[in-house]
C-alpha cells in the first residue's frame, strides 16, 4: 500500500498480485488451499463456482482472512463446506472466527458454515479427501510449522524458509512444483531466490512455479534471471497435468 516502486506501479498486469491462493481439479473434486482476503475477487474473476474441500496450509492473515466469502460456495451447494489443517491451524482459525462453526438450523447463508477436518501432526502423512489422496508435509516457516501439499504429480510448498529431509522426501517424483520464493534477499520466514533455486535444483520437477513473491521482482527481468523450467507465478495462471 502507497508503494511508488516500479513493480507497483507497473502496467503489466503480472506485476499485479493479489494474495495468494490456490484452486485445484483434479478426478472431478475441486479443492482450494487457503481462503485469502481477495478470494471473492479472485473467484468471481476466474469464474470459480464449486468448492468441495478448503485445505489450509497455516493460521496466518494472508491466508485465512478471505474466510467469510467462503458462504458464497456454501449458497451454491447448500451444503456445509468442510475444511481440512493441522491442529493448530484449526485451533486458531476457530478462535478468530467462531461464528461459522455454529451448527446451523436452516438454509439462510447469511454467514459461512464449515466443518473441521485435522490433519495428523506427522511429518509425512497421506490421507483421502473428496476421494483424493493428498500427501502432507511439515515445512518450518520461521517459528512454526506450515504443510506442504502434494496431489499426484503437483506438489504445493509455500511460507517456508526451511525444508526438512522429510518434505524433499515427499516430494520425489514430483513434476509440478510451486514453491515459496519471497525476494532476492534472506527472510525470517520465508525462502528466498538462491534459497529456492537450490530447493529446485534438488527436487528436480519438469516446472517450477515461484509464488508469494514480494515487490522485489519484476515479473520480465525475474524471468530473464530464472534457469530454464522455472517461472514465476502470476493471478490467474493455469497449468494443466
Amino acid at each position: 500500500m502507497g508503494c511508488q516502486c516500479k513493480v507497483c506501479t507497473s502496467d503489466n498486469p503480472k506485476n499485479n498480485r493479489t494474495r495468494v491462493s490456490l484452486y485445484i481439479e483434479v478426478d472431478g473434486s475441486c479443492f482450494l488451499i487457503d481462503s485469502s482476503p481477495d478470494l471473492r475477487m479472485q473467484a468471481l474473476r476466474h469464474d470459480i463456482r464449486r468448492v468441495d474441500a478448503v485445505l489450509y496450509t497455516h493460521d496466518h492473515a494472508d491466508h485465512t482472512n478471505g474466510l467469510d466469502d467462503l458462504r458464497g460456495f456454501n449458497k451454491i451447494s447448500g451444503e456445509a463446506l468442510q475444511i481440512y489443517g493441522n491442529h493448530e491451524t484449526l485451533e486458531s482459525i476457530q478462535r478468530r472466527f467462531p461464528y461459522p462453526f455454529i451448527p446451523k438450523v436452516d438454509k439462510l447463508w447469511y454467514r459461512p458454515s464449515l466443518l473441521t477436518n485435522e490433519l495428523a501432526n506427522e511429518p509425512i502423512d497421506r490421507t483421502t479427501i473428496a476421494g483424493v489422496q493428498v500427501t502432507t508435509f511439515q515445512q518450518v516457516h520461521g517459528k512454526i510449522k506450515t504443510l506442504g501439499y502434494r496431489m499426484g504429480n503437483f506438489a504445493y510448498s509455500t511460507d517456508c524458509n526451511e525444508l526438512p529431509e522429510t518434505a524433499f522426501e515427499a516430494l520425489k517424483g514430483t513434476e509440478v512444483w510451486v514453491v515459496d520464493c519471497l525476494r532476492y534477499a534472506e527472510s525470517y520466514t520465508h525462502s528466498n531466490f538462491k534459497l529456492t533455486l537450490s530447493w529446485i535444483e534438488r527436487v528436480k520437477p519438469r516446472l517450477a512455479i515461484l509464488t508469494h513473491m514480494a515487490h522485489d521482482f519484476d515479473y520480465e527481468t525475474l524471468s530473464r534471471e530464472l534457469p530454464a523450467g522455472v517461472v514465476p507465478g502470476y493471478d490467474g495462471m493455469v497449468i494443466e497435468l
